[in-house]
Protein backbone atom coordinates (compact mmCIF):
# COMPACT_ATOMS: atom_id res chain seq x y z
CA UNK A 1 0.00 0.00 0.00
CA UNK A 2 1.32 3.38 -0.95
CA UNK A 3 0.82 5.66 2.08
CA UNK A 4 1.77 9.30 1.91
CA UNK A 5 0.94 10.94 5.25
CA UNK A 6 1.26 14.71 5.21
CA UNK A 7 2.41 16.84 8.21
CA UNK A 8 -0.13 18.72 10.27
CA UNK A 9 -1.19 22.13 9.03
CA UNK A 10 0.12 23.77 12.15
CA UNK A 11 3.72 22.60 11.60
CA UNK A 12 6.05 25.33 10.29
CA UNK A 13 7.85 23.59 7.44
CA UNK A 14 10.00 26.61 6.59
CA UNK A 15 11.74 26.41 9.99
CA UNK A 16 12.32 22.74 9.60
CA UNK A 17 13.74 23.07 6.06
CA UNK A 18 16.11 25.85 7.15
CA UNK A 19 17.49 23.62 9.91
CA UNK A 20 17.97 20.64 7.63
CA UNK A 21 19.79 22.36 4.75
CA UNK A 22 23.14 22.92 6.50
CA UNK A 23 23.24 19.34 7.74
CA UNK A 24 22.48 18.00 4.22
CA UNK A 25 25.17 20.23 2.71
CA UNK A 26 27.74 18.83 5.16
CA UNK A 27 26.90 15.17 4.38
CA UNK A 28 26.43 15.55 0.60
CA UNK A 29 30.12 15.40 -0.41
CA UNK A 30 31.02 12.19 1.54
CA UNK A 31 27.89 10.52 0.21
CA UNK A 32 28.89 11.31 -3.39
CA UNK A 33 32.38 9.92 -2.82
CA UNK A 34 30.90 6.76 -1.36
CA UNK A 35 28.81 6.26 -4.50
CA UNK A 36 31.65 7.05 -6.93
CA UNK A 37 34.14 4.59 -5.40
CA UNK A 38 32.19 1.38 -6.32
CA UNK A 39 31.52 2.80 -9.78
CA UNK A 40 35.28 3.23 -10.33
CA UNK A 41 35.88 -0.38 -9.27
CA UNK A 42 33.20 -1.65 -11.62
CA UNK A 43 34.65 0.38 -14.49
CA UNK A 44 38.16 -1.00 -13.96
CA UNK A 45 36.83 -4.57 -13.62
CA UNK A 46 34.85 -4.20 -16.86
CA UNK A 47 37.88 -2.91 -18.75
CA UNK A 48 39.97 -5.80 -17.42
CA UNK A 49 37.43 -8.43 -18.52
CA UNK A 50 37.00 -6.90 -21.96
CA UNK A 51 40.76 -6.72 -22.48
CA UNK A 52 41.53 -10.27 -21.41
CA UNK A 53 38.47 -12.31 -22.32
CA UNK A 54 36.73 -10.76 -25.29
CA UNK A 55 37.83 -10.25 -28.84
CA UNK A 56 36.69 -7.32 -30.94
CA UNK A 57 33.84 -9.31 -32.50
CA UNK A 58 32.58 -10.40 -29.08
CA UNK A 59 32.75 -6.81 -27.86
CA UNK A 60 30.63 -5.65 -30.80
CA UNK A 61 27.98 -8.31 -30.23
CA UNK A 62 27.86 -7.74 -26.47
CA UNK A 63 27.87 -3.96 -26.83
CA UNK A 64 24.98 -3.92 -29.28
CA UNK A 65 22.89 -6.33 -27.23
CA UNK A 66 23.58 -4.47 -24.01
CA UNK A 67 22.78 -1.17 -25.74
CA UNK A 68 19.35 -2.48 -26.74
CA UNK A 69 18.75 -3.86 -23.26
CA UNK A 70 19.79 -0.60 -21.63
CA UNK A 71 17.49 1.33 -23.94
CA UNK A 72 14.57 -0.89 -22.93
CA UNK A 73 15.40 -0.70 -19.22
CA UNK A 74 15.89 3.06 -19.42
CA UNK A 75 12.49 3.46 -21.09
CA UNK A 76 10.79 1.37 -18.43
CA UNK A 77 12.54 3.21 -15.62
CA UNK A 78 11.71 6.54 -17.21
CA UNK A 79 8.06 5.60 -17.47
CA UNK A 80 7.97 4.36 -13.86
CA UNK A 81 9.63 7.52 -12.57
CA UNK A 82 7.28 9.69 -14.60
CA UNK A 83 4.26 7.82 -13.26
CA UNK A 84 5.46 7.99 -9.67
CA UNK A 85 6.34 11.66 -10.04
CA UNK A 86 2.97 12.37 -11.59
CA UNK A 87 1.18 10.67 -8.72
CA UNK A 88 3.25 12.59 -6.16
CA UNK A 89 2.62 15.89 -7.90
CA UNK A 90 -1.08 15.14 -8.14
CA UNK A 91 -1.28 14.24 -4.46
CA UNK A 92 0.50 17.46 -3.49
CA UNK A 93 -1.80 19.57 -5.64
CA UNK A 94 -4.86 17.84 -4.21
CA UNK A 95 -3.64 18.51 -0.68
CA UNK A 96 -3.19 22.19 -1.42
CA UNK A 97 -6.59 22.33 -3.11
CA UNK A 98 -8.21 20.43 -0.24
CA UNK A 99 -6.78 22.83 2.37
CA UNK A 100 -8.14 25.81 0.46
CA UNK A 101 -11.58 24.25 0.05
CA UNK A 102 -11.63 23.07 3.70
CA UNK A 103 -10.89 26.62 4.85
CA UNK A 104 -13.70 27.96 2.70
CA UNK A 105 -16.10 25.32 4.02
CA UNK A 106 -15.18 26.08 7.64
CA UNK A 107 -15.73 29.78 7.04
CA UNK A 108 -19.17 29.17 5.50
CA UNK A 109 -20.44 27.01 8.39
CA UNK A 110 -23.15 28.75 10.58
CA UNK A 111 -24.98 28.08 13.80
CA UNK A 112 -28.56 26.75 13.62
CA UNK A 113 -30.46 29.39 15.70
CA UNK A 114 -33.80 27.60 15.80
CA UNK A 115 -32.46 24.50 17.52
CA UNK A 116 -30.93 23.87 20.92
CA UNK A 117 -28.75 20.85 21.42
CA UNK A 118 -28.80 19.46 24.98
CA UNK A 119 -26.52 16.76 26.28
CA UNK A 120 -28.67 14.48 28.53
CA UNK A 121 -25.68 13.20 30.47
CA UNK A 122 -24.48 16.65 31.41
CA UNK A 123 -28.06 17.75 32.16
CA UNK A 124 -28.42 14.94 34.75
CA UNK A 125 -25.22 16.04 36.44
CA UNK A 126 -26.44 19.64 37.02
CA UNK A 127 -27.33 20.68 40.56
CA UNK A 128 -30.54 22.52 41.40
CA UNK A 129 -30.34 26.10 40.20
CA UNK A 130 -27.23 25.42 38.10
CA UNK A 131 -27.24 26.25 34.34
CA UNK A 132 -24.94 25.52 31.40
CA UNK A 133 -22.86 28.45 30.24
CA UNK A 134 -22.92 29.19 26.50
CA UNK A 135 -19.20 28.59 26.23
CA UNK A 136 -19.71 25.09 27.58
CA UNK A 137 -21.55 24.02 24.46
CA UNK A 138 -19.65 21.47 22.38
CA UNK A 139 -18.14 22.71 19.13
CA UNK A 140 -20.13 19.96 17.42
CA UNK A 141 -23.22 21.99 18.10
CA UNK A 142 -22.19 24.06 15.08
CA UNK A 143 -22.45 21.59 12.17
CA UNK A 144 -21.67 22.18 8.50
CA UNK A 145 -24.65 23.55 6.65
CA UNK A 146 -24.94 21.71 3.27
CA UNK A 147 -27.09 24.46 1.80
CA UNK A 148 -24.40 27.09 2.34
CA UNK A 149 -21.45 24.80 1.57
CA UNK A 150 -22.83 23.42 -1.70
CA UNK A 151 -22.46 26.66 -3.75
CA UNK A 152 -18.94 27.16 -2.46
CA UNK A 153 -18.01 23.56 -3.24
CA UNK A 154 -19.52 23.75 -6.72
CA UNK A 155 -17.61 26.94 -7.48
CA UNK A 156 -14.25 25.52 -6.36
CA UNK A 157 -14.62 22.01 -7.83
CA UNK A 158 -16.16 22.78 -11.22
CA UNK A 159 -12.91 23.94 -12.95
CA UNK A 160 -11.06 20.82 -11.82
CA UNK A 161 -11.54 17.17 -12.72
CA UNK A 162 -11.79 16.06 -9.10
CA UNK A 163 -14.48 14.63 -6.91
CA UNK A 164 -15.17 16.18 -3.51
CA UNK A 165 -16.95 14.54 -0.56
CA UNK A 166 -17.67 16.07 2.86
CA UNK A 167 -18.16 13.82 5.88
CA UNK A 168 -19.43 14.68 9.36
CA UNK A 169 -17.42 13.76 12.47
CA UNK A 170 -19.06 10.34 12.61
CA UNK A 171 -18.12 9.51 9.00
CA UNK A 172 -21.54 10.13 7.51
CA UNK A 173 -21.64 11.61 4.02
CA UNK A 174 -22.89 15.20 4.07
CA UNK A 175 -22.23 16.25 0.49
CA UNK A 176 -20.86 14.67 -2.73
CA UNK A 177 -19.81 16.84 -5.67
CA UNK A 178 -21.34 14.31 -8.07
CA UNK A 179 -24.79 15.18 -6.70
CA UNK A 180 -24.17 18.88 -7.48
CA UNK A 181 -23.80 18.40 -11.24
CA UNK A 182 -26.74 19.28 -13.49
CA UNK A 183 -27.35 16.08 -15.39
CA UNK A 184 -29.96 15.54 -18.06
CA UNK A 185 -31.44 12.08 -17.69
CA UNK A 186 -32.49 9.94 -20.64
CA UNK A 187 -33.68 6.42 -20.89
CA UNK A 188 -30.59 4.60 -22.24
CA UNK A 189 -30.36 0.94 -23.17
CA UNK A 190 -28.67 -1.42 -20.77
CA UNK A 191 -24.89 -1.35 -21.14
CA UNK A 192 -23.48 -4.24 -23.11
CA UNK A 193 -20.81 -6.54 -21.72
CA UNK A 194 -17.23 -5.64 -22.66
CA UNK A 195 -15.71 -7.69 -25.45
CA UNK A 196 -12.71 -9.99 -25.24
CA UNK A 197 -10.29 -7.31 -26.45
CA UNK A 198 -11.58 -4.76 -23.96
CA UNK A 199 -11.42 -7.25 -21.11
CA UNK A 200 -7.89 -8.23 -22.13
CA UNK A 201 -6.78 -4.58 -22.25
CA UNK A 202 -8.38 -3.96 -18.86
CA UNK A 203 -6.63 -7.01 -17.39
CA UNK A 204 -3.26 -5.90 -18.79
CA UNK A 205 -3.72 -2.35 -17.56
CA UNK A 206 -4.80 -3.59 -14.12
CA UNK A 207 -1.73 -5.89 -13.97
CA UNK A 208 0.61 -3.05 -14.97
CA UNK A 209 -0.88 -0.39 -12.69
CA UNK A 210 -1.85 -2.58 -9.73
CA UNK A 211 1.50 -3.57 -8.29
CA UNK A 212 1.08 -3.41 -4.52
CA UNK A 213 -1.65 -0.74 -4.63
CA UNK A 214 -4.94 -1.50 -2.87
CA UNK A 215 -8.24 -1.79 -4.74
CA UNK A 216 -10.57 1.20 -4.63
CA UNK A 217 -14.10 0.61 -3.33
CA UNK A 218 -17.09 2.87 -2.67
CA UNK A 219 -18.15 3.08 1.02
CA UNK A 220 -21.21 4.78 2.50
CA UNK A 221 -19.39 5.61 5.70
CA UNK A 222 -16.27 7.69 5.21
CA UNK A 223 -14.53 6.14 8.21
CA UNK A 224 -13.81 3.08 6.04
CA UNK A 225 -11.36 5.22 4.07
CA UNK A 226 -8.06 5.44 5.93
CA UNK A 227 -7.40 8.99 4.83
CA UNK A 228 -10.87 10.12 6.04
CA UNK A 229 -10.38 8.35 9.37
CA UNK A 230 -7.07 10.15 9.86
CA UNK A 231 -8.61 13.48 8.79
CA UNK A 232 -11.35 13.10 11.41
CA UNK A 233 -8.51 12.77 13.94
CA UNK A 234 -6.95 16.01 12.71
CA UNK A 235 -4.29 14.57 10.35
CA UNK A 236 -3.90 15.08 6.62
CA UNK A 237 -3.51 11.90 4.59
CA UNK A 238 -3.20 10.84 0.94
CA UNK A 239 -3.78 7.41 -0.60
CA UNK A 240 -3.25 5.84 -4.04
CA UNK A 241 -5.55 3.06 -5.20
CA UNK A 242 -6.55 1.23 -8.39
CA UNK A 243 -10.16 0.71 -9.41
CA UNK A 244 -11.63 -2.36 -11.07
CA UNK A 245 -10.78 -1.00 -14.56
CA UNK A 246 -7.10 -0.67 -13.68
CA UNK A 247 -7.23 3.14 -13.42
CA UNK A 248 -5.16 4.91 -10.77
CA UNK A 249 -7.10 7.02 -8.27
CA UNK A 250 -5.36 9.48 -5.95
CA UNK A 251 -7.35 10.68 -2.94
CA UNK A 252 -6.56 13.05 -0.08
CA UNK A 253 -8.48 13.95 3.06
CA UNK A 254 -8.06 16.99 5.33
CA UNK A 255 -9.97 17.96 8.45
CA UNK A 256 -12.55 20.73 8.27
CA UNK A 257 -11.97 22.66 11.47
CA UNK A 258 -12.79 26.04 12.96
CA UNK A 259 -11.36 27.36 16.18
CA UNK A 260 -9.40 24.08 16.35
CA UNK A 261 -12.65 22.16 16.47
CA UNK A 262 -12.99 19.36 13.86
CA UNK A 263 -16.40 19.72 12.22
CA UNK A 264 -15.87 17.09 9.52
CA UNK A 265 -13.52 15.90 6.80
CA UNK A 266 -13.09 16.84 3.16
CA UNK A 267 -12.01 14.10 0.73
CA UNK A 268 -10.79 14.96 -2.80
CA UNK A 269 -10.12 12.22 -5.35
CA UNK A 270 -9.11 12.15 -9.00
CA UNK A 271 -11.30 10.76 -11.72
CA UNK A 272 -10.50 7.26 -12.99
CA UNK A 273 -8.95 8.36 -16.27
CA UNK A 274 -7.21 11.52 -15.04
CA UNK A 275 -3.72 10.17 -14.41
CA UNK A 276 -4.02 7.31 -16.89
CA UNK A 277 -4.56 9.70 -19.78
CA UNK A 278 -1.28 11.44 -19.05
CA UNK A 279 0.51 8.10 -18.56
CA UNK A 280 -0.97 6.82 -21.82
CA UNK A 281 0.20 9.91 -23.66
CA UNK A 282 3.68 9.40 -22.21
CA UNK A 283 3.60 5.75 -23.25
CA UNK A 284 2.71 6.73 -26.79
CA UNK A 285 5.67 9.07 -26.82
CA UNK A 286 7.90 6.27 -25.56
CA UNK A 287 6.49 3.97 -28.23
CA UNK A 288 7.46 6.51 -30.86
CA UNK A 289 10.95 6.71 -29.41
CA UNK A 290 11.00 2.91 -29.24
CA UNK A 291 10.05 2.71 -32.90
CA UNK A 292 12.93 4.95 -33.84
CA UNK A 293 15.22 2.95 -31.58
CA UNK A 294 14.00 -0.27 -33.17
CA UNK A 295 14.80 1.07 -36.63
CA UNK A 296 18.26 2.05 -35.45
CA UNK A 297 18.75 -1.36 -33.85
CA UNK A 298 17.64 -3.03 -37.07
CA UNK A 299 20.16 -1.05 -39.08
CA UNK A 300 22.87 -1.91 -36.57
CA UNK A 301 21.86 -5.57 -36.67
CA UNK A 302 22.02 -5.57 -40.47
CA UNK A 303 25.45 -3.97 -40.27
CA UNK A 304 26.55 -6.59 -37.76
CA UNK A 305 25.12 -9.37 -39.91
CA UNK A 306 26.97 -8.05 -42.94
CA UNK A 307 30.24 -8.20 -41.02
CA UNK A 308 29.60 -11.74 -39.78
CA UNK A 309 27.09 -13.61 -41.92
CA UNK A 310 28.47 -12.37 -45.24
CA UNK A 311 32.07 -13.50 -44.71
CA UNK A 312 30.93 -16.77 -43.12
CA UNK A 313 28.69 -17.47 -46.11
CA UNK A 314 31.59 -16.82 -48.51
CA UNK A 315 33.84 -19.12 -46.51
CA UNK A 316 31.15 -21.83 -46.49
CA UNK A 317 30.66 -21.54 -50.27
CA UNK A 318 34.40 -21.81 -50.84
CA UNK A 319 34.60 -24.87 -48.59
CA UNK A 320 31.77 -26.45 -50.58
CA UNK A 321 33.64 -25.77 -53.82
CA UNK A 322 36.76 -27.35 -52.34
CA UNK A 323 34.75 -30.47 -51.58
CA UNK A 324 33.43 -30.72 -55.13
CA UNK A 325 36.58 -29.69 -57.03
CA UNK A 326 39.46 -31.71 -55.64
CA UNK A 327 41.77 -31.65 -58.67
CA UNK A 328 41.78 -27.88 -59.11
CA UNK A 329 42.74 -25.41 -56.41
CA UNK A 330 39.98 -23.23 -54.98
CA UNK A 331 41.03 -19.95 -53.42
CA UNK A 332 39.58 -19.38 -49.95
CA UNK A 333 38.65 -15.71 -49.26
CA UNK A 334 41.31 -13.97 -47.24
CA UNK A 335 39.94 -12.17 -44.16
CA UNK A 336 43.09 -12.48 -42.09
CA UNK A 337 43.34 -8.69 -41.89
CA UNK A 338 40.40 -8.79 -39.51
CA UNK A 339 41.53 -9.17 -35.91
CA UNK A 340 38.58 -11.28 -34.83
CA UNK A 341 37.17 -14.80 -35.06
CA UNK A 342 36.26 -14.37 -38.75
CA UNK A 343 39.88 -13.56 -39.57
CA UNK A 344 41.07 -16.53 -37.53
CA UNK A 345 38.56 -18.81 -39.25
CA UNK A 346 39.64 -17.57 -42.68
CA UNK A 347 43.30 -18.18 -41.88
CA UNK A 348 42.57 -21.65 -40.50
CA UNK A 349 40.52 -22.61 -43.57
CA UNK A 350 43.22 -21.32 -45.91
CA UNK A 351 45.89 -23.27 -44.04
CA UNK A 352 43.73 -26.38 -43.94
CA UNK A 353 42.93 -26.16 -47.66
CA UNK A 354 46.60 -25.61 -48.50
CA UNK A 355 47.58 -28.62 -46.39
CA UNK A 356 44.85 -30.68 -48.08
CA UNK A 357 46.05 -29.78 -51.57
CA UNK A 358 49.65 -30.43 -50.58
CA UNK A 359 48.67 -33.81 -49.21
CA UNK A 360 46.78 -34.64 -52.39
CA UNK A 361 49.75 -33.63 -54.50
CA UNK A 362 52.08 -35.65 -52.28
CA UNK A 363 49.84 -38.69 -52.63
CA UNK A 364 49.79 -38.27 -56.41
CA UNK A 365 53.58 -37.91 -56.52
CA UNK A 366 53.97 -40.89 -54.21
CA UNK A 367 51.71 -42.99 -56.41
CA UNK A 368 53.69 -41.97 -59.51
CA UNK A 369 57.00 -42.75 -57.80
CA UNK A 370 55.69 -46.10 -56.57
CA UNK A 371 54.47 -46.99 -60.05
CA UNK A 372 57.84 -46.02 -61.52
CA UNK A 373 59.84 -47.95 -58.94
CA UNK A 374 57.66 -51.05 -59.25
CA UNK A 375 57.73 -50.92 -63.04
CA UNK A 376 61.55 -51.32 -63.21
CA UNK A 377 61.81 -54.66 -61.35
CA UNK A 378 58.63 -55.89 -63.01
CA UNK A 379 60.05 -55.09 -66.44
CA UNK A 380 63.31 -56.83 -65.55
CA UNK A 381 61.42 -59.78 -64.12
CA UNK A 382 59.26 -60.06 -67.23
CA UNK A 383 62.28 -59.97 -69.51
CA UNK A 384 64.03 -62.70 -67.49
CA UNK A 385 60.94 -64.89 -67.48
CA UNK A 386 60.45 -64.48 -71.24
CA UNK A 387 64.15 -65.19 -71.89
CA UNK A 388 64.35 -68.19 -69.58
CA UNK A 389 62.86 -70.74 -72.10
CA UNK A 390 65.35 -69.56 -74.71
CA UNK A 391 68.43 -70.20 -72.56
CA UNK A 392 70.79 -72.65 -74.29
CA UNK A 393 72.97 -73.73 -71.38
CA UNK A 394 72.80 -74.04 -67.62
CA UNK A 395 74.96 -71.00 -66.93
CA UNK A 396 72.53 -68.72 -68.83
CA UNK A 397 69.59 -70.35 -67.08
CA UNK A 398 71.23 -69.90 -63.66
CA UNK A 399 72.03 -66.25 -64.44
CA UNK A 400 68.39 -65.61 -65.43
CA UNK A 401 67.13 -67.34 -62.29
CA UNK A 402 69.43 -65.13 -60.24
CA UNK A 403 67.97 -62.05 -61.91
CA UNK A 404 64.46 -63.29 -61.16
CA UNK A 405 65.34 -63.94 -57.52
CA UNK A 406 66.94 -60.49 -57.22
CA UNK A 407 63.93 -58.75 -58.70
CA UNK A 408 61.53 -60.67 -56.46
CA UNK A 409 63.50 -59.64 -53.37
CA UNK A 410 63.60 -56.08 -54.63
CA UNK A 411 59.83 -56.08 -55.14
CA UNK A 412 59.31 -57.52 -51.67
CA UNK A 413 61.54 -54.84 -50.15
CA UNK A 414 59.84 -52.07 -52.12
CA UNK A 415 56.37 -53.23 -51.16
CA UNK A 416 57.33 -53.49 -47.49
CA UNK A 417 58.86 -50.00 -47.45
CA UNK A 418 55.99 -48.52 -49.46
CA UNK A 419 53.48 -50.09 -47.06
CA UNK A 420 55.40 -48.69 -44.10
CA UNK A 421 55.56 -45.21 -45.66
CA UNK A 422 51.85 -45.19 -46.53
CA UNK A 423 50.85 -46.19 -42.97
CA UNK A 424 53.16 -43.70 -41.33
CA UNK A 425 50.94 -40.59 -41.43
CA UNK A 426 47.87 -42.46 -40.22
CA UNK A 427 49.74 -44.06 -37.32
CA UNK A 428 51.29 -40.77 -36.24
CA UNK A 429 47.87 -39.08 -36.27
CA UNK A 430 46.12 -41.87 -34.35
CA UNK A 431 48.67 -42.29 -31.58
CA UNK A 432 49.12 -39.74 -28.82
CA UNK A 433 52.59 -38.42 -28.11
CA UNK A 434 54.27 -39.34 -24.83
CA UNK A 435 57.58 -38.32 -23.22
CA UNK A 436 60.49 -40.25 -24.77
CA UNK A 437 63.77 -40.75 -22.91
CA UNK A 438 66.33 -40.14 -25.68
CA UNK A 439 69.26 -41.21 -23.45
CA UNK A 440 67.68 -44.61 -22.86
CA UNK A 441 66.62 -44.95 -26.50
CA UNK A 442 70.13 -44.27 -27.88
CA UNK A 443 71.78 -46.53 -25.32
CA UNK A 444 69.48 -49.42 -26.25
CA UNK A 445 69.93 -48.98 -30.01
CA UNK A 446 73.70 -48.72 -29.65
CA UNK A 447 73.80 -51.93 -27.64
CA UNK A 448 71.67 -53.77 -30.20
CA UNK A 449 73.76 -52.47 -33.13
CA UNK A 450 77.02 -53.58 -31.50
CA UNK A 451 75.65 -57.02 -30.74
CA UNK A 452 74.08 -57.75 -34.13
CA UNK A 453 76.14 -55.63 -36.60
CA UNK A 454 73.95 -57.19 -39.37
CA UNK A 455 76.92 -58.14 -41.58
CA UNK A 456 78.82 -54.90 -40.93
CA UNK A 457 82.01 -55.08 -38.86
CA UNK A 458 81.44 -51.50 -37.77
CA UNK A 459 81.01 -50.57 -34.12
CA UNK A 460 78.77 -47.86 -32.69
CA UNK A 461 79.51 -45.60 -29.74
CA UNK A 462 77.30 -43.00 -28.07
CA UNK A 463 78.22 -39.92 -26.07
CA UNK A 464 76.03 -37.51 -24.09
CA UNK A 465 77.08 -33.92 -23.57
CA UNK A 466 75.77 -31.70 -20.82
CA UNK A 467 76.43 -30.39 -17.35
CA UNK A 468 73.86 -32.67 -15.75
CA UNK A 469 74.85 -36.33 -16.15
CA UNK A 470 71.36 -37.46 -15.12
CA UNK A 471 69.59 -35.46 -17.85
CA UNK A 472 67.19 -37.77 -19.68
CA UNK A 473 66.97 -35.56 -22.77
CA UNK A 474 63.19 -36.07 -22.93
CA UNK A 475 61.19 -35.18 -26.05
CA UNK A 476 57.48 -35.61 -26.84
CA UNK A 477 56.84 -38.25 -29.47
CA UNK A 478 56.49 -41.92 -30.38
CA UNK A 479 59.40 -43.98 -29.12
CA UNK A 480 59.03 -46.70 -31.78
CA UNK A 481 59.10 -44.24 -34.67
CA UNK A 482 62.00 -42.22 -33.23
CA UNK A 483 63.84 -45.50 -32.75
CA UNK A 484 63.16 -46.30 -36.41
CA UNK A 485 64.82 -42.99 -37.42
CA UNK A 486 67.96 -43.66 -35.36
CA UNK A 487 68.08 -47.26 -36.65
CA UNK A 488 67.87 -46.06 -40.27
CA UNK A 489 70.68 -43.53 -39.71
CA UNK A 490 72.87 -46.15 -38.00
CA UNK A 491 72.25 -48.72 -40.73
CA UNK A 492 72.97 -46.14 -43.41
CA UNK A 493 76.21 -45.02 -41.66
CA UNK A 494 77.38 -48.63 -41.17
CA UNK A 495 76.72 -49.48 -44.80
CA UNK A 496 79.05 -46.65 -45.94
CA UNK A 497 81.78 -47.27 -43.37
CA UNK A 498 84.72 -49.57 -43.87
CA UNK A 499 85.14 -52.64 -41.62
CA UNK A 500 86.84 -51.82 -38.35
CA UNK A 501 85.63 -48.24 -38.33
CA UNK A 502 83.11 -46.79 -35.88
CA UNK A 503 79.89 -44.81 -36.09
CA UNK A 504 79.64 -42.08 -33.46
CA UNK A 505 76.39 -40.80 -31.93
CA UNK A 506 76.40 -37.57 -29.93
CA UNK A 507 73.38 -36.27 -27.95
CA UNK A 508 73.27 -32.80 -26.44
CA UNK A 509 70.86 -30.01 -25.53
CA UNK A 510 70.83 -26.93 -27.76
CA UNK A 511 68.69 -24.24 -26.13
CA UNK A 512 65.11 -25.63 -26.21
CA UNK A 513 65.93 -28.56 -28.51
CA UNK A 514 67.58 -31.96 -28.25
CA UNK A 515 70.22 -32.53 -30.95
CA UNK A 516 71.36 -36.01 -32.08
CA UNK A 517 74.44 -36.26 -34.34
CA UNK A 518 75.35 -39.39 -36.34
CA UNK A 519 78.87 -39.37 -37.83
CA UNK A 520 80.59 -41.98 -39.98
CA UNK A 521 83.98 -42.32 -41.65
CA UNK A 522 82.62 -43.10 -45.11
CA UNK A 523 83.09 -41.27 -48.40
CA UNK A 524 80.54 -38.62 -47.54
CA UNK A 525 77.77 -37.24 -49.72
CA UNK A 526 78.11 -35.41 -53.01
CA UNK A 527 77.42 -31.71 -52.66
CA UNK A 528 74.52 -31.81 -55.12
CA UNK A 529 72.90 -34.73 -53.23
CA UNK A 530 72.79 -33.28 -49.71
CA UNK A 531 69.08 -32.46 -50.17
CA UNK A 532 68.20 -35.24 -52.59
CA UNK A 533 69.16 -38.03 -50.19
CA UNK A 534 65.83 -37.38 -48.41
CA UNK A 535 63.75 -37.79 -51.57
CA UNK A 536 61.70 -40.92 -52.08
CA UNK A 537 63.42 -43.80 -53.90
CA UNK A 538 66.67 -41.85 -54.22
CA UNK A 539 69.79 -43.97 -53.75
CA UNK A 540 73.46 -43.35 -54.53
CA UNK A 541 75.55 -46.40 -53.66
CA UNK A 542 78.28 -46.94 -56.29
CA UNK A 543 79.93 -49.58 -54.16
CA UNK A 544 76.79 -51.72 -54.04
CA UNK A 545 74.87 -53.45 -56.75
CA UNK A 546 71.72 -51.90 -58.27
CA UNK A 547 68.48 -52.54 -56.45
CA UNK A 548 69.95 -53.40 -53.05
CA UNK A 549 68.06 -50.52 -51.36
CA UNK A 550 64.59 -49.08 -51.86
CA UNK A 551 65.69 -45.49 -51.26
CA UNK A 552 62.84 -44.88 -48.76
CA UNK A 553 64.76 -45.06 -45.47
CA UNK A 554 65.89 -41.43 -45.26
CA UNK A 555 62.60 -40.22 -46.76
CA UNK A 556 60.66 -42.04 -44.04
CA UNK A 557 63.05 -40.68 -41.38
CA UNK A 558 62.48 -37.11 -42.53
CA UNK A 559 58.72 -37.64 -42.54
CA UNK A 560 58.82 -38.95 -38.95
CA UNK A 561 61.02 -36.11 -37.66
CA UNK A 562 58.86 -33.42 -39.29
CA UNK A 563 55.73 -35.04 -37.80
CA UNK A 564 57.38 -34.55 -34.38
CA UNK A 565 58.00 -30.88 -35.10
CA UNK A 566 61.72 -31.34 -35.64
CA UNK A 567 64.32 -31.04 -38.41
CA UNK A 568 66.83 -33.34 -40.07
CA UNK A 569 69.58 -32.53 -42.53
CA UNK A 570 72.85 -33.95 -43.85
CA UNK A 571 76.35 -32.46 -43.98
CA UNK A 572 79.88 -33.56 -44.74
CA UNK A 573 82.59 -33.61 -42.10
CA UNK A 574 85.68 -31.76 -43.19
CA UNK A 575 88.93 -33.73 -43.13
CA UNK A 576 92.56 -32.57 -43.22
CA UNK A 577 93.43 -30.69 -46.42
CA UNK A 578 95.63 -32.26 -49.10
CA UNK A 579 99.21 -31.12 -49.62
CA UNK A 580 97.87 -28.98 -52.42
CA UNK A 581 95.44 -27.33 -49.98
CA UNK A 582 92.35 -29.02 -51.35
CA UNK A 583 89.59 -29.69 -48.78
CA UNK A 584 88.74 -33.29 -48.07
CA UNK A 585 85.70 -35.11 -46.70
CA UNK A 586 86.14 -37.23 -43.58
CA UNK A 587 82.61 -38.69 -43.63
CA UNK A 588 78.89 -37.94 -43.51
CA UNK A 589 77.31 -35.98 -40.70
CA UNK A 590 73.54 -36.28 -40.04
CA UNK A 591 71.85 -33.85 -37.64
CA UNK A 592 68.46 -34.43 -35.95
CA UNK A 593 66.84 -31.77 -33.77
CA UNK A 594 63.66 -32.29 -31.77
CA UNK A 595 61.80 -29.93 -29.39
CA UNK A 596 62.51 -30.90 -25.79
CA UNK A 597 60.16 -31.07 -22.84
Amino acid sequence: MLDRTQPDAGLNTSDMSSSVVPEAAETEAPRRKGWLRPLGWLSRAGQFLFTLSFSSLTRRIVSLNIAGLLALVASILYLSQFRAGLIDARAQSLLVQAEIIAGAIAASATVQTNTITIDPDRLADLKPGQTMAPDEYSPLDFPINPERVAPVLRTLISPTKTRARIYDPSGGLILDSRSLENVLRFDLPAPSKPGIVERALTAVRTWINRGDLPLYREYENGSNYEEVANALKGQKRSMVRVNSRGEVIVSVAVPVQRSRAIRGALMLSTQGDDIDEMVTAERLAILKVGGVASAVMMLLSLLLASTIAGPVRRLADSAERVRRRIKTRVEIPDFTRRRDEIGHLSGALRDMTGALYNRIEAIEMFAADVAHELKNPLTSLRSAVETLPLARNESSRARLLGVIEHDVKRLDRLISDISDASRLDAELQRQDMAPVDVRRLLTTLTSVANETKLGHDVGVEVRFEGRNPTDTFSVPGHDSRLGQVIANLLSNAQSFSEPGKKVRITCRRVRSEIEVLVDDDGPGIRADALERVFERFYTDRPHQGFGQNSGLGLSISKQIIEAHGGRIWAENRAGPPTPEGEPTVAGAHFVVRLPSL
